[in-house]
């Protein structure tokens, strides 16, 4: 699951850029708002898969509540995803050798 939570997040960054870097610049500095609505939406569909599996991959991964609001705050933080994202690679990593060994 965290590893599926890790691609999800990485997703979500992406669109979160995409909306800041891309489609509000064409809006208020080139006035073309066509992007805001799709890549807009896009995003806030995205928001709400990754606030959903955030609570998943907690859960099955036993994060604390603190832990959980770390990566949701990322979520909203340009570029915070790769923050996480080496996190999640540090469990991932952690969870594969624990099995290993056992």
């Amino acid at each position: 699951m965290l590893s599926t939570f890790k691609y999800i997040s990485i997703i979500e960054g992406l669109s979160l850029i995409a909306l800041f870097l891309i489609a509000m610049p064409a809006k208020y500095y080139f006035d073309y708002p066509d992007l805001i609505f799709p890549v807009g939406m896009t995003h806030g569909i995205l928001f709400m898969i990754y606030f959903v599996a955030s609570l998943a991959a907690s859960h099955i991964a036993g994060w604390s509540v603190m832990r959980w609001m770390v990566a949701l705050v990322c979520s909203v933080i340009p570029f915070a995803f790769i923050f996480l994202d080496r996190q999640l690679n540090k469990d991932i990593d952690a969870s594969k050798n624990g099995a290993a060994s056992a």
